[in-house]
């Protein structure tokens, strides 16, 4: 069944020529009718191939069923394919297919087929290995990896990766492991060392990972090795540790700008935010160390960072892009220089990615300023350019929800939200902060029910599972349904304290006084902000410890004297 198209030229030719011969008989005159007959090609008996041994139509019903999601069909197609066939890259096919399917014993028959056919394939002592670790044959397994093992540059790691990964027996694998990464297996190049304790990691092999980890900083001593040795540190919760292996990274490649920005990142990890930023500031400067450094120093309030960075900025004559002149306007806002703010943002190029964004915050400066309502034309006229991406005209309508409210004007601020989800059906960000402000102004059905929606398009949002769990919990009798929504965000996210104290304030709610001081002490400690302390507060104070209550309430009021939340929480326990 060659298809004519693949046939060489001079053959094609040929095979035309002879059809439009035997074609042509039909139409001769009687007289010569008799002497075509007489030609050698008109007796040529073409017999058909049997079904049986059509190899290629095998291989195109097993491709059939397989894009049809027959995998089971697919896979025994592709085996009698195999088992007729001389090619072992469709004896390869066959075995991954069956393996795909599960249909071990077709696997099996075509791991014989595929031996017969080439039995020197790495790729066949991968597929071997993968089908004895199923047959509960570690042994035999192991004597295809330790081939796989010494491939020439370390190229059969990532097959031996994809193996005992496979298998979905961690302790087997990470044994099978132990016995694979020899000095003599792994070689003489540091990222084959890394990516088998990436392996041994990811088996949670965690002391396999660690000693390959240690041994490959020894032998190599170079950058890499100390990352992964800093990354497997960091994960152990040995930040002192990690710290100073990517110190020595750094030594080591001190012109890496990806490697700055990683240690950068686990210094903000560490809450250490200020050195962050002094990290990226060393070695070349580009727009992403620029805008990291801004970000490190904004999150650590350190002025004189971001002052040099402004003067730094300044001083750089190349030509200014669209991302530099925004993050030129960030600085000035953040250095409260907002005249000179504006004039970088008006600067951004309309047709710039970044252009959006500088008029959202021109809109909130003129507004800082006194200037409303100018602020509030510029974001209808961006929330008019149906052009733009949805995000983009959704962040024009939080805004000016956001300035609004900020004015005391929270009806009209829904209204806005209500304009917004008329224009954004459904939109996410959208919802929820028209259920939170509709809490802060006592609509709590509107609330629940944009809640309820939201989760009905997004089942797994940790922030809004927390959200609508708090507002049943602090405002309804549904405490049974809030501790479920709380338990399930909490499980998304294990540290987030705005949930632990969800977690302790439904759990006041059930009259659990000491389950609830438990996790309100956790949250207020991870993080000590107004309305945790109101909390936390307010049950000791309920507890009978009315003397902490009064101290923790005085450390809210030193981060937000105003807040809501707290200052009702005071009056109305303290009257």
């Amino acid at each position: 069944m060659t298809s004519l198209y693949r046939l060489p030229a001079p053959v094609m030719l040929a095979i035309l020529a002879v059809t439009a011969l035997l074609q042509g008989c039909a139409s001769l005159p009687s007289g010569r009718r008799e002497a075509a007959r007489e030609q050698p090609l008109q007796h040529m008996a073409l017999p058909p191939v049997a079904a049986d041994d059509d190899v290629l139509a095998m291989k195109l019903a097993g491709q059939f069923a397989l894009d049809g999601g027959d995998v089971a069909g697919a896979a025994r197609e592709f085996s009698r394919a195999a088992s007729r066939g001389a090619d072992p890259a469709l004896a390869d096919e066959a075995v991954q297919v069956a393996i795909a399917a599960r249909e071990w014993d077709l696997a099996r028959s075509g791991i014989a087929r595929w031996q017969q056919l080439r039995a020197d394939d790495p790729a066949l002592w991968q597929a071997r290995a993968r089908v004895a670790l199923h047959d509960d044959k570690a042994d035999a397994a192991l004597e295809d990896l330790r081939r796989l093992a010494h491939e020439p540059d370390g190229k059969g790691w990532s097959a031996i990766g994809r193996v005992l990964v496979a298998s979905g027996d961690n302790p087997q694998a990470g044994a099978l492991l132990q016995k694979l990464a020899t000095a003599d297996a792994l070689g003489e190049k540091s990222a084959t060392w890394v990516a088998v304790s990436e392996l041994a990691e990811h088996l949670r092999a965690n002391t396999l990972a660690a000693t390959l980890a240690r041994d490959a900083i020894v032998r190599f001593n170079d950058a890499p090795t100390h990352v992964w040795g800093a990354e497997l540190k960091l994960r152990s919760g040995d930040k002192a540790g990690a710290r100073a292996l990517f110190v020595e990274a750094l030594k080591r490649s001190k012109d890496d700008v990806h490697l700055r920005a990683a240690y950068a990142q686990v210094l903000a990890q560490m809450g250490e935010n200020d050195e962050a930023a002094r990290v990226l500031a060393q070695g070349k400067q580009d727009d992403y160390t620029y805008a990291a450094r801004a970000a490190y120093a904004a999150r650590a309030s350190d002025k004189s960072q971001i002052a040099l960075l402004y003067e730094e900025l300044l001083a750089d004559r190349t030509p200014r892009s669209g991302v530099r002149l925004n993050l030129l306007g960030q600085l000035a806002e953040l250095l409260g220089h907002k005249s000179e703010a504006l004039d970088w943002y008006a600067k951004v190029p309309a047709d710039d990615e970044h252009w959006p964004q500088a008029r959202l915050r021109t809109a909130l400066l003129l507004d800082r300023t006194g200037h409303t309502t100018p602020a509030l034309d510029l974001l209808h006229q961006l929330q008019a350019r149906s052009g733009d991406d949805d995000k983009q005209v959704g962040d024009a309508f939080l805004m000016e929800a956001e300035i609004l409210d900020r004015h005391q004007r929270g009806e009209a601020a829904i209204a806005v939200y209500d304009r917004g989800l008329q224009a954004l059906p459904d939109d996410p960000r959208l919802l929820y902060a028209r259920a939170l402000l509709n809490d802060d102004l006592d609509h709590i059905d509107a609330a629940v029910r944009d809640l309820r929606r939201l989760l009905v398009l997004q089942p797994d949002n940790a922030d809004a599972l927390n959200a609508l769990g708090y507002t049943l919990a602090d405002r309804t009798k549904e405490q049974a349904e809030a501790l479920t929504l709380i338990e399930k965000a909490l499980a998304l996210k294990p540290d987030e304290p705005a949930i632990i104290d969800s977690l302790g304030w439904v759990q006041y709610r059930l009259g659990h006084l000491q389950e609830a001081v438990a996790r309100l002490r956790t949250a207020y400690a991870k993080q000590p902000d107004p309305e945790i302390a109101a909390h936390l507060g307010e049950v000791l104070w309920v507890s009978g410890d009315k003397t902490e209550a009064r101290k923790i309430w005085a450390q809210g009021q030193k981060k937000d004297a105003r807040n809501k939340v707290l200052l009702e929480t005071m009056k109305r326990l303290e009257s």
